[in-house]
């Protein structure tokens, strides 16, 4: 490219105007000199890369606005709870919305095109696994017990591929360090792992124990950084004037709480900011 340039903005001059510039020997030059333009080579150098960075942070900017609006309309999963076609997809996206960003020749609908296509099939595809449990069972597969009453099924931890190890890592991710605790095992088809332990091994609930505990709904963030959360006082059965009852019982002005919580029996915890 700067050879290009070098030789497009290049001043060609008569030999005794300019001696010290390199002469051609054909016949065809013989009288002239080529003295290359430093400074409009170097200033449209500069032009090119201030263009191509402008058009690179736009084309990047874009991109990751669209990307993010399509995991969107996939749903809310995170990575470890999708099932395989999903993970596949957004790995695929991830890939094709990479070259448009390298790539500035690239048109930019190269990249968002094939992304819309992912993401149309990929709701399809949740649509009929809904709709289809063998459809659903050919794209997920299905779970599978490798505890059963109690007895480790070596046979399906081998069809698994699952080792002792990893087996370990999920039952203590369960808060389940024996073997001897577990009744049943289930490795589900997002590779997750689900535990039921034996009856004596259980925590008794309320239930069992014949207790009657109250509702007290959600014990909720309802100011956040002196802000005021309107949504999240459904969900603990409380309204605005509730807060600010509990605001003037405390002489705290809203501004200055950095949270509160509140709960359907008007229990609450208020952090004031540090000044």
């Amino acid at each position: 490219m700067a050879h290009a340039l070098l030789a497009y903005y290049s001043v060609r001059l008569p030999k005794n105007q300019y001696p010290y510039a390199s002469m051609h020997t054909d016949s065809a030059h013989q009288n002239y000199a080529v003295l290359p333009n430093l400074n409009i080579l170097q200033f449209t150098v500069k032009n090119n890369i201030g263009d191509f960075m402008i058009i690179s942070i736009i084309r990047t900017l874009l991109l990751y606005c669209f990307i993010i609006f399509a995991i969107r309309l996939m749903g809310k999963r995170q990575i470890s709870d999708m099932q395989p076609s999903e993970l596949v997809v957004t790995l695929v996206i991830s890939d094709i919305a990479s070259l448009p960003m390298q790539n500035t020749s690239q048109p930019l609908l190269s990249g968002i095109i094939p992304v819309i296509v992912l993401v149309a099939l990929e709701i399809l595809t949740s649509v009929l696994m809904m709709k289809s449990k063998p459809f659903r069972r050919i794209i997920c597969g299905s779970p599978v017990v490798v505890i059963s009453d109690g007895k480790l099924l070596q046979k399906e931890m081998r069809r698994l591929r699952l080792t002792n190890d990893d087996l370990f890592a999920q039952l203590r991710q369960q808060n389940v360090f024996s073997l001897d605790d577990v009744q049943y095992c289930i490795v589900e088809t997002n590779g997750t792992v689900s535990v039921l332990e034996k009856p004596e091994k259980r925590n008794p609930s309320a239930e069992d124990l014949d207790i009657s505990i109250p509702d007290s709904k959600l014990d909720t963030m309802v100011i956040s950084d002196g802000k005021l959360l309107e949504n999240a006082l459904p969900l603990c059965g409380r309204n605005k004037t509730d807060v600010e009852k509990i605001l003037k019982k405390e002489n705290v002005r809203r501004g200055d709480v950095l949270i509160m919580t509140l709960d359907g029996q008007g229990k609450y915890n208020l952090i004031q900011k540090e000044r």
